[in-house]
């Protein structure tokens, strides 16, 4: 029997950070070794992280890459073990993503990749080329850093495979996976039977499944030995990379890494049957048939053996295993709390402060913090020094005292704010203090009535005039300048107690603020720009209301954060307006819209591409039955006028975890104008007329009806439940 131990890891890469990245290659290499591995794969761009983007630009970015590789090869960590290690590599000019094989302490093969990944948050082709020559090589000169080391001058460098004694390695690069032409085909025909893929993929919710199925259908129908390695962590920006190394054999699954862990470095091993592998090709016609007529691939061949004959009693192929996947709430609780760890003790900071609300959402936020905590005690409990010397370094442990339990160490790094005023109420005050209590944070809270006043009256001291809530007969603009100046204080007192109370304290460093404004809220615009929304982290900004909801009731009984159960069914609200026995200011009447429907919405806009008219056309279908095309055109308006005049805030808007398709980031993700004609005339023109076609069909018994839906369609004001919105385009 062919058995091979083959390894491929999951590691913590930081972009740029070149001593950390060499150290957890280095280490993995060396965990892969220590089992007996004689093939290692690591994440794409390990060298430099992936997450370099325009650093990729600067010629200085490819020479330490090099460096670190020659760092590589001149140890003794390629003996006997070929390693296949990401980076980036410049060919007459034009720079490449890479992979490069070692073995021995010398260069085997690079291998550009030739499907580039240039769409949502990846932007490949602003830093790299594919490679276009398929099924061809040059041959490259290597830098003088490595042939100084080496005595290597030249490498085959293009679209090849290694081919050892007694099988064939070669790799497919992360984008390459998705694509409809993807290269597994090609190397399987070719007799390839071990792919490795070096990826640099993030989590998205509910995405695993489709990583999974690609790979499993991939060995499925074309058999062989498929090895998947990732990045895991924050590597500096919006994104978590969530792991999942896995391998599969004809199919199955038989390894599987995790995909939201603290640790630095994960290595993950399994011994594979290749005679398996020779049998269920030879086992299939048409798989037969095709390979006969496949075009030859160019190939390296090298002296060495991936099995060991002697040892094939000795050895056992690994057993197939079920997937292993986690509920939306669950990645909730644990990739951004993950993100939020690998900030904190990568940015030098000592804790985080969170204005707490009492409402859905800066308690989603403090539950994923909580979060964070249980995990990192759950690393220490087990192990992970890294983990533990972070943990004292930022909790402020003296003496050899360490952290000991969840709450006792969010005492010591989570520090929440309860800012209230006359319009909040006692219920969301107690909301507060018991989740903070829960969690175990060191809480606070505060009146600012009194700075509300303070500045009203320097407004009015200037100009004569008192501005008034609406519920006190105050215009929309007066009711919507006296909220704004209620989150914008809250804002400035957030950012004065995060940089003095570690000098109250006594501690070093400075406390990060943290955001709490959802994906639907970005979306639509409900929200104060430069107010708590404004922060230096949100982990729920790219999360939707609905998911939020549900992630709260799940904490409930598996974090052991009771009180979240009185916060998910309270109805939400801004508390920005007094509060009278005939008036109650809630989020859903004040946007003129449910969350259900900005979910909606948000999903046609970004992931099917929808503008005013297709969304238009596409809720005709949806909502039949339930609302007539005018008053689906009405929403439609709705939500795209208010969009359009809100777009600005999504500039200035705080770095949040990316966790959504769908989120409106302008900085990375969403890429659109901020100025916007708000009338959108000509869509809002097609839909009137589409409008009025339906109206001329509708059956005669309710021609009433008919008449009047056209009519409001075809109004441009903005209904009465909206007309009086706060928070809009400010």
């Amino acid at each position: 029997m062919r058995l091979v131990k083959v390894s491929t890891c999951s590691l913590n890469q930081w972009a740029m950070d070149f001593e950390g990245n060499l150290g957890r290659i280095n280490e993995s290499i060396r965990q892969a070794r220590a089992a007996g591995s004689v093939l290692r794969v690591g994440p794409e761009l390990e060298i430099t992280g992936y997450g370099c983007d325009d650093h990729f630009l600067e010629n200085d970015t490819s020479a330490h890459a090099w460096e670190c590789l020659a760092e590589i090869l001149s140890s003794d960590l390629t003996y006997g073990i070929v390693c296949d290690i990401g980076m980036p590599v410049v060919s007459d000019g034009v720079r490449y993503n890479c992979r490069v094989f070692c073995l021995d302490g010398k260069i085997l093969l690079i291998r550009p990749k030739k499907f580039l990944a240039n769409d949502g948050n990846y932007r490949e082709l602003r830093w790299f080329a594919a490679w276009q020559h398929h099924n061809s090589v040059i041959e490259y000169k290597l830098p003088e850093i490595i042939w100084s080391k080496t005595s290597q001058k030249t490498v085959t460098f293009g679209d090849a495979y290694v081919s050892f004694l007694d099988t064939a390695v070669a790799v497919e690069t992360c984008e390459e996976l998705f694509t409809p032409w993807s290269p597994h085909i090609g190397l399987a025909l070719n007799g390839v039977e071990i792919i490795v893929n070096g990826s640099g993929s993030h989590h998205q919710l509910r995405k695993l499944n489709t990583r999974i199925e690609l790979m499993q259908g991939a060995t499925h129908k074309a058999g062989g030995v498929y090895l998947y390695a990732n990045q895991q962590g924050c590597d500096g920006a919006r994104l978590y990379y969530d792991g999942c190394a896995t391998v599969f054999v004809n199919g199955d699954m038989v390894v599987q890494g995790s995909q939201f862990s603290l640790a630095d470095v994960e290595v993950l091993t399994a011994c594979v049957d290749l005679d398996a592998v020779s049998t269920f090709r030879g086992s299939i016609s048409s798989l037969r048939e095709q390979a006969s007529q496949h075009k030859f691939m160019p190939y390296v061949s090298v002296d060495f053996r991936l099995s060991r004959p002697d040892d094939s009693l000795l050895l056992f192929p690994t057993l197939p295993i079920l997937p292993r996947y986690y509920l939306p709430e669950e990645e909730i609780a644990l990739g951004p709390a993950c993100w939020l760890w690998d900030y904190l003790r990568r940015c030098g900071a000592t804790g985080y402060l969170l204005p707490l609300s009492g409402g859905a959402d800066s308690s989603s936020v403090a539950a994923i913090v909580g979060s964070m905590c249980q995990l990192v005690i759950r690393a220490i409990e087990e192990g992970d020094e890294q983990v533990l010397n972070d943990a004292i370094r930022i909790g402020n442990y003296e003496n050899g005292k360490v952290p000991k339990s969840a709450e006792e160490f969010a005492n010591r790094i989570v520090f929440t704010v309860y800012m209230g005023s006359e319009n909040s109420s006692a219920q969301t005050l107690n909301r507060a203090a018991q989740l903070a209590s829960q969690i175990g944070a060191s809480h606070m809270d505060l009146k600012i009535d009194k700075i509300v006043s303070a500045l009203v009256s320097l407004f009015t001291s200037l100009t004569g005039k008192v501005p008034r809530y609406k519920v006190d007969g105050g215009s929309t603009a007066e009711n919507l300048a006296l909220q704004n100046l209620q989150a914008r204080i809250r804002m400035v007192i957030a950012y004065m107690l995060a940089s003095l109370l570690p000098w109250v304290k006594g501690k070093r460093g400075f406390f990060l603020v943290l955001g709490s404004a959802n994906v639907d809220e970005g979306l639509r615009g409900y929200l104060t720009k430069y107010d708590c929304s404004s922060a230096d982290l949100n982990p729920i900004g790219g999360i939707s209301k609905q998911d939020l909801r549900s992630f709260l009731r799940w904490c409930v009984n598996n974090l052991h954060y009771p009180i979240l159960a009185e916060v998910v069914s309270a109805p939400p609200t801004a508390e920005l307006e007094p509060i009278r026995e005939n008036y109650s200011q809630t989020d859903e009447e004040d946007m003129g819209m449910t969350y259900e429907e900005l979910s909606m919405y948000g999903r046609l806009r970004k992931i099917f591409h929808c503008g005013p008219v297709s969304m238009f056309k596409n809720l005709c279908h949806r909502w039949h039955g339930k609302l007539d095309p005018g008053q689906v055109a009405i929403k439609v308006k709705d939500f795209f006028r208010f969009y359009a005049i809100n777009r600005h805030k999504m500039t200035t808007i705080t770095p949040a975890y990316h966790a959504e398709n769908y989120s409106p980031d302008d900085n990375r993700f969403d890429q659109r104008q901020f100025l916007y004609n708000t009338r959108w005339p000509w869509q809002f023109k097609k839909i009137d007329e589409i409008v009025e076609r339906a109206a001329k069909t509708v059956v005669t018994e309710e021609p009433t009806k008919a008449e009047e839906a056209s009519k409001l369609a075809t109004g441009m004001g903005v209904p009465a439940a909206a007309s009086g919105n706060p928070l809009v385009g400010m």
